[in-house]
């Protein structure tokens, strides 16, 4: 971890967003849950290009989690519809604007359709550069860790892995998102303080962002000052602030000939 150059660099590569709120949104409106949900997909869509104008590497947006499936059926069934009638209506625009979509998580509990339609469109966004979108449904950070635990013993048992060889980084290289860098900074939407579940392991220096608004609501505005506070912070990855002040005076000292 370079503490002088992400000290120095005032935005985030790398934003993670917990998207939470649209029931809530909904129902202060008197409406269903599943409204919000549906109000939702065009703040998803706002955050998009807010992220890719701001020149992001990647955002990773916390759709639906693996605990997700103990709602309402009625709920989680229009979630799925909603993810495959975004998935058709989005990923043109998105191919349009060289943004690559990649979906996280078990996706072996979802449906064969559904399963289908998600691999068109990583397939048909492969090879775009100008932004990462990652989009976590069915997703868990302990189920993350676990997998990445499975295919590490999955090597070792092949003879193609020493347990010694075993560390942080060979663990990393397992992990959803290991070809992206770890989140700068995380975002959750709605007023709760936590981060359930989402991204355990490459959350581990990430800057965290808790605003009351709800997800429908989440515009330019609340995204830019979400960076804006960010930038304010001093990210010391276990130095002390004397050591990074000192690194950056160095580093911005001229060079002699």
């Amino acid at each position: 971890m370079n503490a002088v150059s992400n000290t120095q660099q005032l935005m985030p590569k790398h934003v993670a967003i917990i998207m939470d709120g649209n029931g809530r949104w909904a129902q202060q409106r008197g409406k269903r849950r599943t409204y919000g949900h549906k109000v939702g997909a065009e703040a998803v869509r706002r955050a998009v290009a807010f992220a890719r104008r701001q020149g992001l590497t990647s955002l990773t947006l916390f759709a639906f989690s693996s605990e997700n499936w103990n709602r309402p059926a009625q709920e989680v069934s229009v979630l799925m519809e909603l993810f495959v009638t975004v998935l058709q209506r989005e990923v043109k625009k998105l191919h349009k604007h060289g943004v690559r979509l990649r979906v996280i998580g078990d996706l072996s509990q979802f449906s064969q359709r559904l399963q289908e339609k998600i691999a068109a469109a990583e397939a048909k966004t492969r090879d775009n550069h100008e932004l990462n979108l990652n989009i976590a449904a069915n997703y868990g950070g302990r189920w993350d860790i676990a997998q990445a635990c499975r295919r590490l013993t999955e090597q070792v048992t092949d003879g193609r892995l020493a347990i010694a060889d075993i560390d942080e980084q060979r663990l990393s290289d397992e992990l959803q998102l290991a070809d992206q860098p770890a989140p700068d900074l995380l975002i959750r939407t709605g007023g709760e303080h936590r981060i359930s579940n989402f991204l355990l392991w490459q959350l581990a220096y990430a800057e965290l962002y808790f605003t009351p608004v709800l997800w429908p609501d989440f515009d330019d505005h609340t995204f830019a000052a979400a960076i804006a506070d960010f930038a304010a912070r001093e990210r010391r990855f276990g130095l002390t602030s004397e050591q990074i002040h000192s690194m950056i005076m160095a580093d911005k000292a001229p060079i002699e000939d």
